[in-house]
């Protein structure tokens, strides 16, 4: 089984040797290049050169760690991130999970959390410690709270809860079909659900509809 390639972008030198090494010591992982910003990465990394896990610092120069992710989810989406930081701050810590980030690591995190994180990130899964594990959460929760509902969303939401096609929910709305997918879209990311079950679920559990 061939080694995970990491690649490590902090601006950080020592840090960064640092880092370098404790991962040396890993079975099964390999620092495949070294960067002091994303622009340096962009730099570097290649199809030929190209690493399953980028480590990346959120506060660098040049090209800061959401420009990098940015980048990365737009030319490399299959490549994982696991977030190097010094700070619990809620809003880059949300800000990078959006840009999807698959892990999160304070810089003083414990050996053996740099290579948990590495094996579940690398294995497809997730690394998250409780405080971010609580901002998703306390995330969620708020923007549920936060949601308003028209009448003829809520009324769109009920029907898409019945056995109907969307063909006719527009009949039964009195509107076109077009204007159906626009009540689609706009309720999959205000209620930032991805599925008309996924709508279902969320009509279920805020009581919009008896079961």
């Amino acid at each position: 089984m061939e080694n995970i390639q990491i690649a490590l972008v902090d601006d950080h030198r020592l840090f960064r040797s640092g880092i370098a090494s404790l991962i040396g010591n890993f079975k099964g992982f390999n620092i495949l290049f070294e960067a002091s910003n994303g622009e340096e990465m962009v730099r570097k990394i290649s199809s030929k050169l190209k690493p399953d896990v980028v480590l990346l610092d959120i506060h660098m120069p040049v090209m800061d760690g959401a420009a990098t992710a940015l980048w990365l989810k737009e030319n490399y989406p299959e490549i994982r991130i696991i977030v190097l930081s010094m700070l619990e701050d809620p809003e880059k810590v949300l800000t990078m999970l959006k840009l999807g980030a698959k892990g999160y690591l304070l810089k003083d995190s414990e050996p053996h959390e740099f290579e948990l994180a590495l094996q579940k990130v690398s294995s497809g899964e997730v690394y998250y410690p409780e405080f971010v594990t609580r901002l998703l959460i306390n995330s969620f929760n708020e923007h549920i709270d936060q949601v308003t509902l028209q009448i003829r969303e809520l009324e769109f939401i009920k029907l898409a809860a019945s056995e109907l096609t969307y063909k006719e929910i527009a009949t039964q709305m009195c509107i076109s079909i077009r204007t159906v997918d626009g009540y689609r879209d706009q309720l999959f990311e205000k209620l930032n659900v991805k599925s008309r079950i996924g709508l279902v679920l969320y009509a279920i559990k805020n009581k919009l509809i008896d079961v």
